[in-house]
């Protein structure tokens, strides 16, 4: 008998959440501060668990945020090079233009002195 009151007791206990809604048998004034007492620390472990879950966020959204603007430099600088090495082979077209006008100029007075 004592055994099956025991599995009874134990089955409520997944029942018990407040000081409130104790049993009967359970509702003494020692046990409503015993069970107010496992209620705020309860509480605190609960708040302490969302405080570290907000925290893991948070550093997550920074890491996240970190990566980006790495990625974002990373993408300038290559675009930066980009127009560099644009605007070199733009330089480098130009003096070969030049120099092919200088040449076709000196083509053209070499035709000339050889009629002479």
């Amino acid at each position: 008998m004592l055994g099956l009151c025991r599995l009874d007791r134990n089955k409520e206990g997944e029942q018990l959440n407040d000081e409130t809604d104790l049993p009967e048998w359970m509702a003494t004034t020692e046990m409503k501060k015993a069970m107010k007492t496992l209620k705020q620390f309860s509480d605190k472990d609960r708040d302490y668990h969302a405080y570290q879950a907000r925290q893991n966020f948070i550093r997550e959204q920074l890491t996240i945020q970190h990566e980006l603007d790495e990625e974002r430099k990373a993408k300038a600088e290559a675009i930066q090079q980009k127009d560099i090495a644009l605007k070199d082979k733009a330089a480098a077209l130009q003096r070969e233009q030049a120099a092919l006008e200088e040449l076709a100029s000196l083509k053209a007075l070499l035709a000339k002195n050889n009629r002479h």
